[in-house]
C-alpha cells in the first residue's frame, strides 16, 4: 500500500509573464483516510502553486489538482529548461511521500532599457555623449549601437561598438557626433539625430541567435540553458535614443557687427575727417605766408655781450647774485609790440642762478631782480638739493607764488612752462629757505649748513621807451 500521484504533462513552455497550467493527480492506496500536502521543488518553486494546497481522500478514491506556473517578466525568469518536481507529502504517513517531475522550457525574451546624456550638446566642431543601456530581458543579448542623421551633415563614432550584457547587467558605450566643416560666421546650426539600440544583426539582416533555440536545448541539470544570444521577441521595439548638436560658429555675430562698426567709422574718417583736417592745415599755411609777407622787416640784431640789467647767472651766499651773472644767450632783438611791452619769446635768452646757504633752523631769501625797463618771461626753472637737506623751500615771482616744496622730497626738481611767467621790471625772482637740518653731500660727511641753488631762465625783452 502506497500513495501515487502524476503530473498531467511530460514538459511545459511557459513565458515570462504568462501563465501555463497542468494537473496533479493523487490516489489514496491507503486503508486508511489521509490528507496530503504539496510542496514545489526546484527552480521553479519561486513562481509555482498549487490549488487546492491541502486535500483528504478515502482509501482507494484519487482527486486532481491544478498546478500553476507564471513565470514574472524579469531577468530573473532566466531562459532555458528546468526540471519541476512537487512532493506530495501524506500527513498520517510522511514516509510514504511521492514526488512526480517534469520539464518546463521558460522561452526567452528581449527588452533593453536605454538612455542618452546629455540629450543636447554645443560645440564648435563636435559633441560628446553617454549611452547607457540595460538588459531587462532573461538571455544573454550583445547590444549594438547605431547613429543615425536623416542628412549626411554628421559623421559618428561608438566606442565599443558592441556590449555583451547578461540578465540584469548594464553597460555604457561613449558615442561622438562630429561636424564636416566649421561654422566661421552666422548663425548656430542644429543637427539632429538618433541612435538606435538593438540586438547585434547577423549579415544577412536577422537578430544573431545561438544555434538551438531555447525550447530545444536541455537543461537536464536543472542549470539555464545556452540561451539565444539576441532574439527579439515580436512585441519587442528597438530603443531609439534622440540626440541633438547644436553646432556654434567661430565668430559670434556680435565680433561681425563690430568689425562692420569699426569698418564704417575708418570709412567715414577718410570720407570726412582727413579731407577737413588737410583743408584747416592748408588754410594754416596761407595764413601765415599772408601774415609773413604784410609783416616789416626786423630790427637790427643787438650785439651779442653782457646786457646792462640782465639777470646774472648766479648769486653770492645769502641771496646776492654772482659777478658776471645774467648774460644774454645769442639770440635775436626783441620786436615791440602795441602798449609799450615787448612781444613774448622775442627778446634775448637769458638765465640767472640764485645761491642760498642758511644755518641750521634758520631761514634766508636769495633774489634775482628784473632790471627797470626790462621783461623778464620765465619758461624753465630748476631747484638744487644737491645735499639733501631738510626744510622748505618757496619760491615767488613778482607777487606771485610759484611753488613751496619740502627739501626732503627731491635733490633736482625742475619745472617748465609753455606760457611763460612774466616778472615785470624791477620785480623780483625770490628763493626762501628754511633749514630744519643740512643734509650729506656726496663726500659723506655731514654739511654744516643748507645750500640750495635756484636757476631760472627765460625772455629778457626791453620795455618801449617813453611807455
Amino acid at each position: 500500500m502506497t500513495t501515487s500521484a502524476e503530473l498531467g504533462l511530460p514538459a511545459l513552455t511557459v513565458a515570462p509573464g504568462g501563465v501555463a497550467t497542468t494537473t496533479l493527480t493523487v490516489r489514496n492506496d491507503l486503508d486508511i483516510v489521509e490528507a496530503y500536502t504539496f510542496e514545489v521543488v526546484g527552480d521553479c518553486a519561486a513562481w509555482t502553486t498549487v490549488e487546492p494546497t491541502r486535500i483528504s481522500l478515502y482509501p482507494g478514491t484519487s482527486e486532481t489538482v491544478t498546478v500553476r506556473l507564471a513565470p514574472p517578466r524579469s531577468p530573473a525568469s532566466r531562459a532555458g529548461e528546468f526540471p519541476l518536481g512537487i512532493r506530495v507529502l501524506p500527513v498520517e504517513r510522511p514516509d510514504l511521500v511521492a514526488v512526480p517531475e517534469t520539464t518546463v522550457t521558460v522561452t526567452p525574451f528581449h527588452e533593453l532599457r536605454a538612455a542618452l546624456a546629455p540629450r543636447r550638446r554645443r560645440g564648435w566642431l563636435r559633441g560628446r555623449y553617454r549611452a547607457s543601456v540595460r538588459n531587462l530581458g532573461n538571455a544573454p543579448t550583445t547590444v549594438a549601437f547605431t547613429p543615425g542623421q536623416a542628412g549626411e551633415d554628421l559623421r559618428f563614432g561608438v566606442a565599443p561598438e558592441k556590449l555583451r550584457l547578461e540578465p540584469g547587467e548594464s553597460g555604457e558605450v561613449r558615442v561622438q557626433a562630429r561636424t564636416r566643416k566649421l561654422i566661421w560666421f552666422g548663425k548656430p546650426a542644429t543637427w539632429p539625430f538618433e541612435v538606435t539600440v538593438g540586438p547585434e544583426e547577423r549579415a544577412d539582416g536577422k537578430d544573431t541567435k545561438d544555434s538551438k533555440d531555447a525550447k530545444d536545448s536541455k537543461g537536464t541539470s536543472g542549470k539555464p540553458a545556452a540561451a539565444p544570444e539576441a532574439v527579439t521577441a515580436p512585441e519587442a521595439q528597438k530603443p531609439v535614443l534622440e540626440g541633438e548638436f547644436l553646432q556654434l560658429p567661430v565668430f559670434p555675430r556680435w565680433l561681425l557687427a563690430l568689425l562692420a562698426l569699426l569698418i564704417a567709422l575708418l570709412l567715414a574718417w577718410f570720407a570726412l575727417v582727413r579731407p577737413a583736417v588737410r583743408s584747416s592745415a592748408k588754410q594754416a599755411a596761407e595764413q601765415a605766408v599772408a601774415q609773413q609777407s604784410a609783416t616789416p622787416a626786423p630790427p637790427a640784431e643787438v650785439p651779442a655781450g653782457d646786457t646792462p640789467g640782465a639777470p646774472s647767472s648766479g648769486s653770492t651766499p645769502g641771496g646776492q647774485t654772482k659777478p658776471g651773472a645774467g648774460k644774454p644767450a645769442t639770440g635775436p632783438g626783441s620786436q615791440v609790440g602795441p602798449g609799450g611791452l615787448a612781444v613774448p619769446g622775442t627778446g634775448q635768452q637769458s638765465s640767472a642762478t640764485i645761491d642760498v646757504q642758511t644755518q641750521n633752523g634758520a631761514a634766508a631769501t636769495g633774489s634775482y631782480q628784473v632790471p627797470h625797463g626790462k621783461v623778464f618771461d620765465i619758461t624753465d626753472l630748476v631747484v638744487a638739493n644737491f645735499q639733501g637737506d631738510q626744510g622748505l623751500v618757496t619760491i615767488t615771482a613778482g607777487n606771485k607764488t610759484i611753488t613751496t616744496i619740502a627739501l626732503e622730497t627731491f635733490r633736482n626738481q625742475d619745472y617748465h612752462w609753455v606760457t611763460p611767467i612774466q616778472v615785470p621790471e624791477d620785480q623780483a625772482v625770490t628763493a626762501n629757505v628754511t633749514c630744519e637740518a643740512p643734509g650729506t653731500p656726496a663726500s659723506g660727511k655731514q654739511a654744516p649748513a643748507c645750500h640750495e641753488l635756484l636757476n631760472i631762465s627765460g625772455t629778457l625783452s626791453d620795455i618801449r621807451p617813453g611807455n
